[in-house]
């Protein structure tokens, strides 16, 4: 079965900067795996690269989203690569705060909608069943994190674990086959990372869909990862498994550094 992504040869160049050197990665259907790395070694770089924020310098980004269907995302823009099968969230929360959690979420399956703007503006049969299946989904999809009884609150009054927990949902919205995630613990206690992971957990499971998670919490990573990509100054510098990764020589050393690990 082809990867659902296949990353060549990824460079990105800033001015004289290489923030990514030639990045090899792929990303099998339906798998959790992690990219790991010190503060500065690209990680999000590379998220930004596959989902269109940026256009590398050079190297191949591939999504294949069947069997049949093979799409080179070089140059495209990023909803053109949200259709594609890849959806994301970031870093720093990214909700419309001034809309309610609701409508965030509908605002996630826009990719997926088909009436056109004549239809919209006319509200014609089709365009009128479409809005209504598309609140029906959403309301879903907020039930799947138990949000349902705060529809109607405006993200910015969410609690900072449910505005994390409902931009991964606004994601999913766009049915993805690939969800990518920019350290989705960050800035959580421990309770709502248990709840976050379970979270993840069930998306993979229920939706048959892969899971790429950029993540400083490596008790989550190692929990949750099956494969494991750790960067360092923008290239790959390891992939394995959990067990093979915490073995890692070259790993030690970028994350302790050389005399750390000497002394070690």
């Amino acid at each position: 079965m082809k990867p659902i992504l296949e990353v060549k040869n990824l460079t990105m160049d800033f001015g004289g900067i290489r923030a990514l050197n030639h990045m090899d990665l792929d990303i099998k259907n339906g798998e959790i795996a992690a990219l790991i790395g010190p503060n500065g070694a690209g990680k999000t770089t590379f998220f930004n690269c596959i989902t269109g924020i940026y256009t590398p310098t050079a190297g191949d980004m591939i999504v294949n989203p069947t069997e049949t269907r093979t799409v080179r995302i070089n140059g495209m823009k990023p909803h053109r690569i949200t259709r594609t099968g890849l959806a994301r969230t970031f870093q720093n929360i990214r909700l419309f705060k001034d809309m309610t959690a609701l409508e965030n979420i509908m605002i996630g399956r826009h990719c997926r909608t088909h009436s056109g703007i004549l239809g919209a503006f006319f509200q014609n049969k089709a365009s009128r069943h479409e809005e209504h299946q598309i609140i029906h989904d959403s309301y879903h999809l907020l039930k799947k994190i138990d949000l349902q009884d705060k529809m109607d609150v405006l993200a910015k009054n969410l609690a900072y674990g449910d505005q994390r927990r409902l931009e991964i949902v606004r994601a999913l919205a766009a049915e993805p086959k690939l969800l990518l995630l920019d350290e989705p613990a960050a800035g959580m206690n421990p309770q709502e990372t248990k709840d976050l992971t379970d979270l993840i957990l069930r998306i993979r499971d229920e939706y048959q869909i892969a899971i790429l998670l950029i993540e400083h919490d490596m008790k989550l990573v190692m929990s949750l990862s099956e494969r494991i990509f750790v960067m360092d100054y923008g290239r790959k510098i390891a992939e394995g498994t959990p067990e093979e990764i915490r073995a890692n020589k070259e790993v030690i050393k970028a994350y302790l550094g050389e005399d750390d690990q000497h002394d070690a």
